[in-house]
């Protein structure tokens, strides 16, 4: 066990009351606090916790604890306002996989997710220093630790023996683990979002007299959008500020606010957080900008020392409008209009936007918030927000950054089942940022990770503001589309064919109308008109016509939506028709989504009211297209089962973390590997690669090509020498070699154009003609290991034909990166040459991704080419590249 991972900082966690803990190891200065845990325990507790009511048992429990570090051992503690909660630990014996653990909590404090956090994060921790079961030994009468044993949701045996019940838990974190640490931070994460969206009292700081300040307009919003709770004012040069209660500080207020809203100069905020904190005060909004980084640091301590969740810095407020609280403390221009839409945004710029268009539409907000520079509240906790708040049925989320991307997909994937998550796609990621000129980091983007994130959580992204709202009008009016096939019908031809033209390229399909359909259609339109797709209704079809047309097509089996695209005539004028009417006058919520297109339109997108709902109209033909496309997508999406990992067999993970570890011991400063230590790893994950053998000489090379020459004779020699990545491009490669001669005529010309550079060559038998393919991974810092896969070859950045999706993948995910690029028919057998080994091609990308998973040193790995035939799949080239990194649990419970 390494010095660091001895020394892990500490970090700040929710219980199961919302309520914040901090979690860190154990020091010896602990001794006399412990000592008091164990001392304040009920003789029952205590007996419970020793099998005897022993005082001196306690005491060497807390030295025991207290004990300095040494391997197979590791004590973590919870603690609030410098009192111990609730101790865990954990020691090893002979077998240093296998670890007897135990867990203390402090008298009255049980029941409340003490115990539970704890051993969370000793799960997490014995897992990181290589322990894969943990024992414990439990009176059978004591329910409580059993009953929490039960629920971690790991694999738990027990067996009896006599009062005492030995149990023993697997700790692989499977998905039925990581759901129920989802639950259990849900839980939390809601409960500790209570007093900021659902405060009873509220307290602006920096309100004053002066019109036109932030603070005053934030006590505007507050007290004219009717806030249902005690509101007050905190100046100390005023009594009354509009009419509210105003008192000098935050201490003398006659009741202590669940919500500070702080809007006063950035080098005053850590200091009146602090304030807020020891009043007891339990969520802050600082509007606040300019904070530095010491003030910043100063802020976080505060709220983490005293349990308040922090929205902001440099935001626009918040709201709530529920029934009943009416809660508006932000500094828009008007009150949000109450809703069923949840939005989170960094941007307060974005926020007033989707705001007025929220409010503009008719569909409003439930609640929002401005998270602005995301010190702590974030989208993730926004997201399990609304999945509990029983109004939103829809949410919008403008997120220039991500904490922590893996949770957040998890949450997301669960959340957008529920209803629909939709996103601006915001920020770009400079190139720059890439650490090395792999085929993999050049092939990687920003733009590339967050999509993939984005597509395997199901939510829906947009490119502009403008688009959000276009879709978020769809989804909250309509149904979903069961397909991507779109009716379009029109009174005037040349509309039509603009829908047309927008639907195909939105990759909408637009089917010719069955002959059924054709008659159908004709008996119900006028004289003259086209049935085709567009279907041409012509400028002389009435209200009632143009009903009945919208009608067929909505029961055709063969139409999933239908796009109707109007122009005002003077036929229409003159016969007192209203096209729309059609449409409204009938249930808007039908079988199939339709939507209007009307080209005089002035707004982009509003909500046209119906018989039982709203329709949505569009001025312009492309924006309906996409979000139709968009809703196909949701709707294929769900229709989805969730995927799952690959369960891989010949994985060797502790070889693969010696072989890294060996690497980094060796190279600090980590470096591309050998040959020989990149074929070693790949051999831990089975990851299948041409024959190969080393060589130093030009002898070496002579006798490694009589071993290594294929059924025609010909092998390949390839240059080496640390930090060579392009082979190709510096010449270093020398192809179709037959017999010694031209095996040693290679060596010494790759060692007279290398000389002080090469370290050895490749030898390997000329591969078989196939399709050749890229794979590998770049570690992104932020999200974590991307998986990229296309069209591989020297031109393959030139081409760019890659998919991409995050690790681990599923089987859902592999299926969509073989069927993503562009390359996908040649693998399927197209021009008639045979689909390659797909399952081969599979297993590949699923052990890839493992390799990464279980890495987080891989900081990049590049398979090009991979050979790909009907037989088998095997990788020609492999370079991997080691950072001296460590595993961060990406599910561990903990606040920013």
């Amino acid at each position: 066990m390494t010095d660091d991972v001895l020394h892990s900082p500490p970090v700040h966690a929710l219980l199961a009351d919302g309520t914040t803990v901090r979690i860190r190891p154990v020091e010896p200065a602990d001794r006399a606090q412990l000592e008091g845990l164990y001392q304040e325990m009920s003789p029952e507790n205590l007996r419970l916790r020793f099998f005897a009511a022993s005082r001196r048992a306690a005491d060497q429990a807390a030295e025991r604890a207290c004990a300095p570090c040494r391997p197979g051992h590791r004590a973590l503690l919870a603690e609030r306002a410098q009192q111990v909660l609730g101790l865990a630990e954990y020691h090893t014996g002979d077998d240093a996989v296998t670890a007897d653990f135990s867990i203390a909590v402090a008298e009255g404090l049980h029941h409340r997710g003490v115990g539970t956090l704890l051993v969370e994060h000793l799960v997490s921790a014995a897992r990181n220093d290589g322990i894969t079961t943990f024992t414990a030994d439990a009176l059978s009468e004591n329910h409580r630790v059993i009953r929490l044993f039960t629920d971690l949701g790991l694999h738990l045996t027990r067996r009896l023996d006599g009062p005492e019940l030995h149990c023993t838990i697997a700790l692989d974190p499977d998905d039925t683990y990581l759901s129920a640490v989802e639950e259990r931070g849900r839980t939390a994460d809601v409960a500790s979002l209570e007093p900021l969206l659902r405060p009873t009292t509220v307290a602006v700081i920096g309100a004053g007299r002066k019109p036109g300040s932030v603070g005053r307009a934030l006590l505007h919003h507050l007290h004219t959008g009717g806030f249902a709770g005690r509101l007050f004012a905190v100046n100390p040069r005023c009594t009354s500020v509009l009419g509210v209660p105003s008192y000098p500080s935050v201490a003398l207020l006659p009741k202590v606010p669940d919500l500070a809203v702080i809007a006063a100069p950035a080098a005053t905020v850590p200091g009146i957080a602090e304030e807020c904190g020891r009043a007891g005060v339990r969520a802050l909004v600082v509007v606040s900008a300019g904070l530095d980084s010491g003030t910043a640091r100063a802020l976080v301590t505060a709220c983490r020392a005293h349990g308040m969740r922090l929205v902001g810095p440099n935001c626009l407020g918040i709201a709530n409008t529920e029934p009943g609280l009416a809660l508006d403390a932000t500094f828009a221009a008007t009150h949000p209009r109450p809703g069923t839409a949840g939005v989170a945004v960094q941007s307060g710029g974005v926020g007033i936007a989707l705001l007025d268009g929220l409010s503009r539409l008719g569909i409003g907000v439930s609640s929002f918030v401005s998270l602005g520079d995301k010190y702590d509240v974030s989208g993730n906790d926004l997201l399990q927000w609304w999945e509990s708040d029983d109004r939103t049925d829809l949410a919008l989320l403008h997120l220039e950054s991500f904490g922590n991307p893996r949770a957040f997909s998890r949450t997301a994937r669960r959340v957008t089942r529920r209803m629909p998550v939709l996103t601006v796609d915001a920020g770009r990621t400079d190139a720059g940022r890439r650490a090395a000129a792999s085929h993999t980091a050049a092939a990687a983007t920003g733009t590339m990770t967050r999509q993939a994130l984005f597509t395997q959580a199901g939510i829906t992204a947009t490119h502009s503001i403008g688009e959000l709202l276009q879709t978020a009008a769809l989804l909250h009016s309509q149904p979903l589309p069961t397909g991507t096939r779109v009716a379009v019908v029109t009174n005037a031809g040349g509309a039509g064919v603009l829908a047309a033209d927008a639907c195909a390229e939105a990759g909408l399909v637009l089917p010719q109308p069955t002959p059924d359909l054709v008659d159908d259609l004709l008996g119900v339109l006028p004289e003259g008109a086209s049935t085709g797709n567009p279907v041409d209704a012509t400028a002389a079809v009435t209200e009632a016509e143009l009903r009945a047309c919208v009608d067929r097509l909505m029961d055709h089996q063969g139409i999933d939506a239908v796009l109707v695209a109007l122009v005002p005539t003077a036929v229409a004028v003159a016969t007192g028709d209203d096209l729309v009417r059609a449409l409204t006058r009938q249930p808007a919520r039908r079988a199939h989504p339709v939507a209007v297109v009307r080209l005089e339109q002035e707004a982009p997108v509003t909500l046209l009211p119906a018989v039982d709902g709203t329709v949505p109209s569009y001025a312009e033909p492309r924006a309906v297209a996409r979000a139709f496309a968009h809703a196909a997508r949701r709707a294929t999406w769900l229709a989805r089962p969730a995927g799952t990992p690959a369960e891989l067999d010949d994985v060797d993970t502790a070889r693969a973390h010696e072989v890294a570890e060996d690497f980094l011991a060796a190279h600090p400063d980590g470096g591309w590997l050998d040959p020989r230590t990149c074929a070693e790893l790949l051999a831990c994950y089975g990851i299948p690669q041409l024959s190969w053998a080393w060589a130093e000489t030009e002898d070496d090379a002579v006798l490694a090509a009589e071993r290594l020459r294929g059924a025609d004779g010909r092998v390949v020699l390839k240059a080496h020498w640390p930090g060579l990545v392009h082979k190709s491009e510096q010449r270093a490669v020398h192809l179709d070699l037959r017999g010694d001669a031209q095996v040693r005529a290679a060596f010494r010309d790759l060692e007279t154009r290398f000389a002080g550079l090469l370290t050895g060559v490749v030898v390997q038998p000329l591969a078989p003609r196939g399709t050749e393919l890229f794979a590998g991974v770049v570690q992104d810092e932020v999200f974590g290991p991307l998986v990229l896969f296309g069209l591989g070859g020297t031109a393959t950045e030139v081409l760019a034909d890659h998919a991409a999706r995050l690790a681990p993948l599923t089987d859902h995910d592999v299926h969509d990166l073989i069927t993503g690029p562009r390359c996908a028919p040649l693998l399927f057998g197209a021009h008639g040459n045979g689909p390659v080994d797909l399952d081969g091609l599979e297993q590949l990308l699923h052990r890839l991704s493992r390799m990464a998973a279980d890495l987080p040193q891989l900081a990049e790995a590049d398979f090009n080419p991979v050979l790909a035939t009907p037989e088998h799949v095997t990788v020609l080239d492999a370079r991997l590249r080691l950072l001296p990194r460590r595993s961060q649990d990406p599910h561990l419970r903990r606040l920013r």
